[in-house]
């Protein structure tokens, strides 16, 4: 074998390694991540990450610097795989106002691929514990949805579907902090009817207060 030829395997060799190290930490993503879904970082212990995972602690740390690395990037795939969710029906061709109704609606009657919940809400709640990595991925996550939130609005002013004194921001905080607390009334509650009458009350709020 030539020195080109060995260099050719020991890099096909390391690629090979690099894409199983990938695969593994995917892997330990997507089981930690109901887990600290439905029990929060604190709550969430090594023993039933690694009962999950499969791995002794030592073989977690391998692809993760600490505990809190781990969260974050749980908190990041399960935000992913909701956003997704929530806007698979999403027309991106239809008006504005029509593509904040149909989001809304997704995220009133479509639930979160992963145990646990709305992941926004639930990790806000952590971030007041002194974990500040969580807290600027949860920071990141919020800012993103108010922006396609925001872009809508914005597309409806444009086009004249919404009124011209219309502000995107404030019509994007509005939807969100309703929709996270009809999610936390309806979670005490254990039923859906208080985010349904969220809906509802959206829905008039758009037609009535933002319709031209």
């Amino acid at each position: 074998m030539t020195k080109r030829d060995r260099s050719v395997s020991e890099d096909t060799k390391s690629s090979r390694h690099a894409t199983k190290g990938e695969q593994t930490r995917q892997m330990i993503v997507e089981a930690a991540a109901p887990i600290f879904n439905q029990r929060g970082y604190e709550g969430s212990s090594m023993t039933e990450l690694m009962a999950a995972t499969g791995l002794q602690k030592g073989g977690i740390y391998r692809h993760f610097a600490s505990k809190e690395e781990l969260a974050a990037e749980a908190f990041e795939y399960t935000c992913d795989a909701t956003w997704s969710m929530r806007m698979q029906h999403v027309d991106r061709n239809a008006p504005g106002l029509d593509q904040l109704k149909q989001f809304i609606a997704n995220f009133v009657e479509v639930r979160s691929p992963v145990s646990g919940g709305c992941p926004l809400m639930n990790s806000a709640a952590d971030t007041d514990d002194g974990n500040p990595l969580l807290r600027e991925r949860v920071q990141k996550v919020l800012r993103k949805w108010s922006a396609r939130l925001q872009e809508m609005v914005t597309a409806a002013v444009k086009s004249g579907q919404a009124k011209p004194s219309t502000d995107p921001k404030t019509v994007a905080t509005i939807v969100i902090a309703s929709l996270e607390g009809g999610v936390m009334i309806s979670r005490l509650e254990r039923n859906y009817e208080s985010l349904r009458r969220i809906h509802e009350h959206l829905v008039r709020y758009i037609d009535r207060e933002l319709a031209a």
